[in-house]
């Protein structure tokens, strides 16, 4: 008995040991790009590496603040994650109970066709997303950042998932009570996905604050940018100011934190019922 609860003893002492060294992991680059933001430039490009600045410096952060229309930058990226997210929940919600509930001529293949996206790499439609707003006029927009996350095939295929889980009956039964096809799925079966559009709300907001190549593609005008593209701006062709970058990003990451720290509950249920589908 006495050696089975040493051998527990070991095995859990084994476990902690191993997420606290994936936790220092994950930790350290946003430790280090604290410490980096307060370093000169000499600091930052140090061999061998100093982790602690030798005087705190704050001039980096007026840089950055200077260098860059954050106020500017921060209204773009929100206007891309509420566009992106209420695109992503209107359509795919709509698309997956089409999916999953009703039955129409060329349902299966055109299934097919959000499955084949979803497979394919997004840099794919890169071009003719571009040439398609480029004929309309419509680049270095608000419109031309959201364009991309018009449809979502992955909120398609998530959502369809969720629909197909709902027993028929219920449909049936709403039909039976009066309810038409756009009442039964308004009033019926749309309710019943809350936990899974949570999580779609999540994915996207998450994806669109951190989309980078499109955003540089579709906008060259700073004052359209998104956080990620006007940071990137910051990068010389020759040589980075480190300490000013990181505080940049710094920067950056306030609107997503304070996200987190608001939504936690919601965003921790999201990925359990995610990982449970």
């Amino acid at each position: 008995m006495g050696s089975l609860n040493t051998n527990k003893k070991i095995t859990t002492t084994l476990v902690y040991a191993v997420l606290a060294a994936g936790a220092v992991l994950m930790i350290f680059p946003f430790l280090w790009m604290f410490l980096t933001s307060f370093k000169t430039t000499g600091e930052s490009m140090r061999i061998p590496p100093t982790i602690l600045p030798e005087k705190w410096l704050s001039e980096n952060y007026i840089r950055a603040l200077t260098s860059l229309p954050f106020v500017k930058l921060y209204i773009n990226t929100a206007l891309l994650i509420v566009f992106r997210v209420l695109c992503a929940l209107a359509f795919s919600s709509a698309a997956g109970y089409a999916f999953a509930k009703l039955n129409f001529p060329g349902k299966n293949a055109l299934f097919t066709l959000v499955i084949i996206q979803m497979m394919l790499p997004s840099q794919i439609f890169i071009i003719p997303q571009y040439q398609m707003l480029a004929k309309l006029g419509l680049t270095n927009s608000i419109f031309a950042l959201v364009f991309p996350g018009l449809v979502s095939a992955f909120g398609t295929f998530f959502l369809r998932q969720s629909y197909m889980g709902i027993p028929d009956e219920l449909g049936e039964a709403a039909y039976l009570d009066g309810c038409n096809r756009w009442q039964t799925f308004t009033k019926v079966m749309m309710p019943l996905t809350k936990s899974s559009m949570a999580a779609l709300t999540i994915f996207t907001a998450v994806f669109a604050y951190a989309d980078l190549m499109w955003p540089l593609i579709a906008n060259t005008d700073l004052g359209k940018m998104t956080l990620s593209a006007g940071l990137s701006t910051l990068r010389g062709q020759f040589t980075t100011n480190y300490p000013v970058l990181m505080a940049g990003s710094l920067l950056a990451m306030i609107p997503m934190v304070i996200l987190y720290l608001v939504f936690q509950k919601q965003f921790i249920e999201g990925i359990a019922m995610t990982g449970g589908k």
